[in-house]
């Protein structure tokens, strides 16, 4: 029993005595000195080294032309094209440099520079400890690789991550592009950027300004959160999340999309879009609006799906599916829209449906024609199974006009001169100034023209007429006051901007703003460093 206890300590006498010589610091080795010397007077207690050396300590090589060794402190001296490796991974390389053995950390200064495989940085004083395989500076410094030149007035390179940071004015300098930034993080392996703060991206073609974002240095890819948009010569591109292709100049934004045209005096929301610089081109969906400025007025144009083309003078302005607009004076439906800014010509497509003033206008295909020099909305064409309705202004009955095709004229942005040709049926509601009925009129010719003030028939002139008189009301049944066709959709009626949007569309829209605030609360974290990032140099397995 004795003999096992006292095996039992002898055993943990020799664990600890490894434990305590294992994290006992390791001394610097010299391996090689053409002259070594010991001057008590000039260098007490320090060994003089000249010509060719190299000294070693747990994995760093240091080179250099003369260095004083203090062998008790287990500290050096260098001077002279000094240099420190580290395996293959770090060289640093100054005019003079101290490493402390025991505390394993290096100091280098005059003309300093920082090797590694992927990056070179150059300043006048460098650090680096080996405990947590860290570099850092503070004084001015610059970091080039292939793709970038990097300058800031401080910074730490983590060696194991490859990666710098920035906590102060940073600059990254490229061929295509300059990034400003307070808070940056670069990988030198992959050149990956992150950013955080106010950050700046300048190039000739575009301005991009972001408080969160990453950006691939080496593909030209981007993303960014917070705050940001994107600048060119005509149009401003903001969301909550912003991709970003320069080399295909596209941009995609997710939630709270805004787009302005400053040229064309035009606005594109939405929650998704798609934009292609090269191409001219937009396509915005998910609660997308359009909105133009025309007359001192605003046009407010809805779609499933929005798509702008071509460049300025030459716009095209696309809506599909359940297409619904609002002007102050004006509002419509159809299935679709077309509407070029070359030819100020709006076609309403699939079943297009008008409410301009009080009336209710109806037929298969529809256009509204502009002023492009008084940027004013000049006429309206209406072809086959034409149709206008606007209720009696006292009484419950409808005054209607109907034929194969209409042609008006606007004033002031209301239907002013209208001419319905081919077939026109009235029937119309007759008032005296006191608002009394006189009779209805109920007519047929070859073509009426109507002439409108103040949201009522002013005028009614029949062209070949070929039937028809003005009965007194106990003449004329209720059945005969209503023409074939008619249908009042006036509960359908868009009466504000806020009645484009489809209740489904409202629904989705409150969601994203529940998600625009968690994502605000977010707002002072650092985007999380992403997958492609870390692992940038694992080799791939190849399978067999």
């Amino acid at each position: 029993m004795k003999k096992s206890l006292f095996f039992l300590r002898y055993c943990l006498l020799l664990l600890v005595t490894n434990l305590v010589l294992a994290q006992a610091p390791k001394k610097i080795i010299v391996e090689n000195s053409d002259f070594a010397d010991v001057n008590q007077v000039e260098i007490p207690d320090a060994l003089l080294l000249i010509g060719n050396v190299r000294v070693n300590h747990d994995g760093v090589v240091m080179t250099c032309n003369k260095a004083y060794y203090f062998q008790k402190e287990n500290y050096i001296k260098a001077f002279g094209n000094v240099q420190m490796v580290q395996g293959d991974t770090l060289f640093l390389n100054s005019k003079y440099a101290e490493y402390n053995g025991n505390v394993k950390k290096a100091y280098a200064s005059g003309d300093a520079v920082m090797s590694s495989p992927d990056a070179t940085l150059t300043t006048e004083i460098i650090n680096f400890d080996r405990n947590i395989q860290e570099v850092f500076y503070d004084t001015p410094g610059t970091i080039t690789n292939k793709e970038n030149t990097l300058k800031s007035n401080s910074g730490r390179y983590y060696v194991k991550q490859k990666k710098f940071q920035f906590l102060t004015a940073v600059t990254i300098t490229n061929p295509t592009y300059v990034i400003k930034s307070n808070h940056l993080d670069y990988f030198s392996n992959s050149g990956h950027s992150y950013l955080f703060g106010p950050s700046t991206i300048t190039s000739k073609d575009n301005y991009i300004y972001t408080e969160k974002g990453f950006y691939d240095t080496k593909k030209n890819l981007a993303h960014f959160l917070n705050k940001s948009y994107i600048r060119y010569d005509d149009r401003v591109i903001k969301g909550d999340s912003l991709y970003y292709d320069r080399n295909r100049e596209f941009a995609s934004a997710t939630r709270n999309v805004k787009i302005t045209d400053s040229i064309n005096r035009g606005i594109v929301k939405g929650h998704y879009a798609e934009v292609y610089k090269k191409l001219d081109s937009m396509y915005v969906t998910k609660r997308a609006v359009a909105v133009n400025f025309v007359e001192n007025d605003s046009v407010y144009i809805h779609g499933k799906k929005l798509m702008v083309t071509g460049k300025e003078g030459n716009r095209i302005i696309r809506a599909f599916n359940n297409v619904r607009f609002f002007k102050t004076d004006m509002s419509g439906k159809c299935d679709s829209i077309h509407s070029s800014s070359k030819t100020a010509l709006t076609k309403m497509i699939g079943n297009p449906i008008l409410w301009n003033a009080e009336n209710q206008i109806t037929g298969d295909v529809m256009h509204l024609i502009g002023n492009n020099t008084t940027q004013k909305l000049d006429s309206l064409k209406v072809l086959n199974n034409t149709f206008i309705v606007s209720k009696d202004t006292i009484g419950t009955g409808y005054n209607q006009v109907k034929g194969q095709d209409l042609y008006g004229k606007f004033l002031e942005g209301k239907l002013h001169d209208v001419d319905i040709v081919k077939n026109a049926e009235v029937i119309y509601y007759m008032r005296n100034e006191a608002q009394e009925l006189i009779g209805i009129n109920k007519n047929k010719s070859s073509k009426i023209n109507l002439i409108i003030e103040d949201n009522e028939v002013e005028t009614i002139t029949f062209f070949q007429q070929i039937d028809g008189d003005i009965f007194p009301e106990k003449d004329l049944p209720e059945n005969a006051r209503k023409l074939r066709g008619l249908v009042w959709r006036g509960d359908e009626r868009i009466k504000s901007k806020d009645d484009i949007f489809p209740p489904e569309e409202n629904e989705d829209n409150d969601k994203i703003a529940k998600a625009t605030k968690t994502a605000e609360a977010k707002e002072d974290i650092p985007m999380k460093i992403r997958k492609e990032t870390l692992n940038y140099d694992k080799k791939k397995v190849k399978i067999k």
